[in-house]
């Protein structure tokens, strides 16, 4: 008779969503995958991609056993060994390392693979093990840095409003956010708001399948998000607008700011922006008389030289409208924040402070012979796919002195220059807790089905490596639900009632909090209590690519692919199928300045790298944008390399965030091998 179960899971990857799933399984096979209908974000419903989850999950390339490298780095040749070979091997190569040149020169690079807060980077997985260790400390500072540190000077928080009550918003501005494509779930609770009356408004320099679906485009320049917030501010100012209620009582800074947001009119910001000067008014006037307005602003748009200036300005925009009074008025960039769970990465074990690592400058650390690394494990990322200056990185992973261990579970690029590989889980496969970074619930994920060959989860294999080398404390061997259940033991009031039982009965649980839930109504949590406005002089910080005076003049933007998240699913042949290899969309006026035309294959070049691409013409960008997408994995792709050997190793104006979207290239005919 065939057994017929339904699992509760979560998917784990890096999008705001974090859908809620049920797995069908017969006789200890996953067989369907579908979107929790019970789930009030999810709603049955799960995105083009992850819909292939459990056909990628068994994908003949999937990695199954342990192996070591038999050929040059990068050439991806390994021949298979045993689980007990692979650890004596790591136990030898980090014990030798660490007694010649200390923990720190352990580098353990993990990814957004899976965001879980027991296998994944919400959790901090194997950081308890590398401060065992001494390892350097892994800075994650790749996805949502520098907003995160903006928003922390204007709010105290990069939290902010529950996007379900988008349903409640009149003026629903979409703000470098391509949300049909990067969280479509979201866009249910804007229609219901336009239902209501809501006005749609999507800011993007590409008009997206959102801009399509939205009342109204404005196609910005990349990077100048922060003028068009200060001009739209002073068309408010201009119509008397603002809630000075709301300013007497609840702000900071008022007066100074004020001065910054009269320096841009709407002329002055036209100029900047590249927006017409009459639709910045427009807004500007539907902003003045629209309560609530509810902005989503997410991580793209601060992916430049003045990312963190420009989610710091836009977030004083609810402070002078009042917004924040309302349901369905502020903000909304990441509702991680409200999620009050620390995980126990258990410090103590450190003996000495030791060295930070950013991510978003591996080429650099890898280069650095003062304080070498001599060993990188990488887990749950995909550097030579999805991390800016890739060519330099590649020269890094190339060193023979570099102990290289990637945990994974597909042959990436970055397996290719691997020392020894450690088969990973997928997400139907081992326990998880998760929660979105675009609402407000926690999730459970109950493994499904057994790992197939010898693949282990983040924990598992941490727990070996831990015991291989001899370490004792209890804290390295705690099970998953012994973690979970010390996540869950803050006694935070938004976790009242939430436990593992009742997480693993009924599969999530929203956090105790009000519903609908607003921010902010017993104050800020800034110095002052109150929400701080930007200094006179701070509002505006020019991107890299304003600077077109030299011999590139095209500034590149790298925003996410519809059938990729990240570097997950490139190598899915269906999904590459779809995506149709590399493109890059020119404008009609750039195309024709260069003598270039629609379907041709073409270099897209500066002193970085290059890319081959198809070219497309299209009037979805403006003179002087180009666009290509993000996830194509090099050795797919031709000339061997993706859009991240145009991006050089520079830091954003905050947290050291990176610029994909910052970057000034050429466009030239690709001359054929003759």
């Amino acid at each position: 008779m065939t057994r017929e179960l339904k699992v509760l899971g979560a998917c784990p990857l890096d999008c705001p969503d974090t859908c809620s799933w049920v797995v069908t399984v017969e006789n200890g096979e996953a067989v369907g995958l579908r979107g929790n209908r019970d789930h009030p974000y999810t709603r049955g419903a799960l995105c083009v991609k992850v819909n292939r989850y459990l056909e990628h999950s068994r994908a003949a390339d999937r990695i199954l056993h342990p192996m070591r490298r038999v050929g040059p780095k990068g050439s991806g040749r390994f021949e298979r060994i045993s689980w007990d070979e692979a650890l004596d091997e790591i136990a030898e190569r980090l014990t030798a390392i660490v007694g010649e040149f200390g923990g720190e020169a352990i580098w353990p690079y993990q990814g957004t693979g899976t965001l879980g807060y027991i296998q994944g980077e919400s959790g901090q997985a194997g950081r308890r093990l590398w401060n065992a260790l001494g390892a350097s400390y892994h800075d994650l500072n790749i996805c949502a840095k520098a907003g995160n540190v903006g928003l922390r000077h204007t709010n105290g928080t990069p939290a902010g409003m529950d996007p379900e009550t988008f349903a409640l918003s009149k003026l629903i501005i979409l703000w470098g956010t391509n949300t049909l494509t990067s969280g479509h779930h979201l866009w249910k609770f804007i229609q219901d708001g336009r239902a209501a009356g809501a006005h749609v408004v999507a800011i993007d320099p590409v008009r997206t399948r959102t801009a399509d679906q939205a009342d109204e485009h404005l196609a910005i320049r990349p990077g100048t998000d922060a003028a068009l917030a200060l001009a739209l501010m002073h068309v408010v100012l201009d119509e008397g607008a603002e809630d000075r209620d709301y300013l007497e009582n609840h702000t900071k800074g008022w007066e100074s700011f004020e001065r910054e947001i009269r320096k841009y009119p709407p002329s002055v910001a036209a100029e900047i922006t590249g927006i017409p000067e009459q639709d910045i008014r427009a807004l500007g006037l539907r902003l003045a008389h629209t309560r609530p307005t509810g902005i989503r602003a997410t991580m793209g748009l601060q992916r430049h030289r003045g990312g963190g200036t420009a989610m710091r300005t836009i977030a004083c925009i609810p402070g002078v409208t009042g917004d924040w009074r309302h349901p369905g008025g502020g903000i909304a960039y990441s509702t991680s924040a409200h999620i009050p769970i620390q995980a126990d990465v258990r410090p103590d074990l450190l003996d000495k402070p030791v060295r930070t690592l950013s991510m978003t400058r591996l080429a650099e650390g890898l280069a650095d012979t003062a304080d070498p690394v001599k060993c990188l494990w990488v887990y749950a990322a995909n550097p030579m796919g999805s991390t800016s200056d890739q060519n330099r990185i590649r020269e890094g992973l190339l060193r023979e002195d570099l102990f290289t261990v990637v945990m994974e579970q597909f042959p990436t690029d970055t397996v290719d220059y691997a020392d020894i590989v450690l088969p990973a889980t997928m997400q139907i496969e081992h326990t998880d807790l998760h929660a979105g970074y675009g609402h407000m619930y926690l999730i459970w994920n109950e493994p499904a089905v057994a790992p197939p060959g010898e693949c282990l989860s983040t924990t598992e294999t941490f727990r070996r490596v831990a015991r291989r080398l001899g370490l004792t404390d209890p804290g390295l061997h705690d099970s998953d639900l012994e973690i979970a259940a010390q996540l869950l033991s803050g006694g935070h009031p938004a976790l009242e009632g939430i436990t593992v039982e009742r997480l693993r009965a009924e599969g999530w649980a929203r956090l105790s909090v009000s519903d609908p839930f607003v921010p902010f109504t017993e104050g800020f949590p800034t110095p002052s209590g109150r929400l701080e406005f930007v200094p006179e002089g701070q509002g505006y910080v020019p991107p890299f690519s304003a600077r077109a005076d030299g011999p590139y003049k095209l500034a590149m933007i790298t925003p996410a692919s519809h059938t990729f998240l990240n570097t997950v699913f490139g190598n899915n042949p269906e999904l590459m199928r779809r995506a149709g290899g590399p493109k890059i969309l020119v404008s009609e006026k750039d195309a024709a300045d260069r003598g270039l035309h629609d379907g041709q294959r073409v270099r897209v070049f500066n002193d970085n790298g290059e890319i081959t691409a198809e070219l497309q013409v299209s009037d979805r960008v403006a003179a002087g944008v180009v666009v290509t997408t993000k996830g194509n994995w090099p050795k797919f792709s031709p000339g061997g390399a993706n859009a991240n050997a145009l991006v050089g190793e520079r830091d954003a104006d905050m947290g050291r965030g990176p610029t994909y979207h910052d970057n000034l290239v050429e466009v030239a005919p690709l001359r054929e091998p003759s």
